[in-house]
């Protein structure tokens, strides 16, 4: 019988967490993708965010950046009425924000992929946690992770955001050692040094 992490329950959840949850992403518009699906989700459950998240591709344009970046009022509008994505004015208004915000960080860092894997230095933290309970919420990095990004601009980037984005990205593995998952990207984990 295949063990995986107690959090992934229902289909969407098991499908996330056996194909995408702590795989090394580099590409910034899958970067900026979480970012904003991220901040989408606090205060909700990652599965209420999943279950959107295909439309939510579709109304943010894949998530391409630059045409985020240029959303207007008019767009504004319609993505508050829409009742496929998650309706929050605050949100919607922070991921047009970040979009704008990815762009200055890519003209100055070259990507967002170089700004955000800097804070482990290119290669993702391994942890080995027997269970979920031990899995933090946040740490030092997340926190300066925040810090950075809130300098730059961004908003829906608090320290606890910034960890659950970090073990989405891959940046840490936070499957428990008893996880298929947890074995199966360690070889991944061991070749993204940048």
């Amino acid at each position: 019988m295949t063990h995986r992490c107690a959090w992934a329950k229902g289909a969407l959840d098991i499908a996330y967490h056996d194909m995408e949850w702590g795989v090394p992403v580099h590409d910034d518009t899958r970067l900026f993708e979480f970012l904003v699906l991220e901040g989408a989700q606090a205060g909700l459950s990652w599965s209420t965010v999943l279950k959107k998240r295909g439309h939510y591709r579709q109304v943010f344009d894949q998530f391409e950046v630059a045409r985020v970046a240029a959303y207007d009022a008019d767009k504004v509008a319609a993505l508050l009425a829409d009742p496929g994505i998650i309706r929050n004015r605050l949100k919607v208004h922070a991921a047009i924000g970040n979009a704008r915000a990815a762009l200055e960080v890519q003209v100055r860092y070259g990507s967002l992929d170089t700004f955000l894997w800097q804070f482990v230095q290119g290669r993702p933290q391994v942890n080995h946690w027997r269970n979920m309970a031990e899995v933090p919420a946040s740490t030092a990095v997340s926190d300066q992770m925040s810090k950075a990004l809130k300098q730059h601009g961004f908003k829906f980037v608090g320290s606890t955001i910034c960890y659950a984005f970090m073990q989405a990205v891959g940046m840490v593995n936070d499957h428990t050692v008893d996880c298929f998952r947890h074995a199966e990207l360690l070889p991944l984990q061991a070749n993204v040094l940048k």
